[in-house]
């Protein structure tokens, strides 16, 4: 997956005429596409094929199944044309690996999620589950942009592995944020797709991304 913009959109839709049009539109800003449940359970995997042809996807399906299941799923995800998937990181050691051993692209395991909830049930074994991700081989973690220094402290334990970002936007976090403090990518949703101009708003997100990227790191 490229990393030029630093952007993921997350297509949150159910519409495929809508999400197609918004890939279009802000292609030339973003790195990826992220496609959630939303938008497969309404139109189906085929989805993923369009939207393939158009930019990197990233099936967001957060896979959390026993080893077995957890191969079949992500088979299809790259059956498909996916550069990458989202699995759960709690379901333990040997069900995230069948997700990298079956992956033909990037799998990235879910360390904290974005939401006020997480805080409670998710981070405190969050730390445990960015390690596991490394330790199968996964490409990379999720960690929330609403706590950016929960980010800094995952750039400690996954290394130079990739971090996604998301929770920008809609949720409280800022583009700027979680880049300084470590993130690879971050991911926006609402704030582009249900803006008056989706490609204009693309546009200044990346920029502000791009300022935080050059900017000296923060101690």
């Amino acid at each position: 997956m490229r990393r030029r913009t630093r952007l993921i959109l997350a297509l949150d839709v159910t519409e495929e005429s809508k999400a197609l049009r918004l890939a279009a539109d802000t292609k030339d800003y973003v790195d990826a596409f992220k496609v959630n449940y939303p938008l497969v359970l309404s139109r189906g995997m085929g989805i993923v094929d369009k939207l393939a042809k158009i930019g990197d996807v990233i099936c967001d399906f957060k896979v959390a199944d026993i080893p077995n299941t957890n191969r079949l799923i992500v088979d299809q995800v790259f059956r498909h044309h996916a550069k990458g998937v989202i699995v759960h990181g709690f379901i333990g050691e040997d069900a995230v690996k069948a997700c990298v051993d079956a992956a033909r692209g990037d799998v990235f395991v879910v360390a904290e999620m974005s939401h006020p909830g997480a805080e409670t049930w998710n981070a405190p074994i969050a730390d445990d589950l960015a390690h596991m991700a490394v330790e199968v081989g996964a490409a990379g973690i999720v960690a929330p942009a609403t706590r950016p220094e929960r980010v800094r402290l995952f750039r400690t334990i996954v290394g130079d592995r990739l971090i996604l970002s998301p929770g920008v936007g809609a949720q409280g976090g800022t583009p700027a944020d979680p880049i300084r403090a470590g993130a690879d990518y971050i991911i926006v949703g609402r704030a582009i797709y249900d803006a008056a101009n989706p490609r204009a708003e693309a546009e200044k997100i990346t920029q502000e991304a791009a300022r935080a990227a050059a900017a000296p790191p923060r101690r």
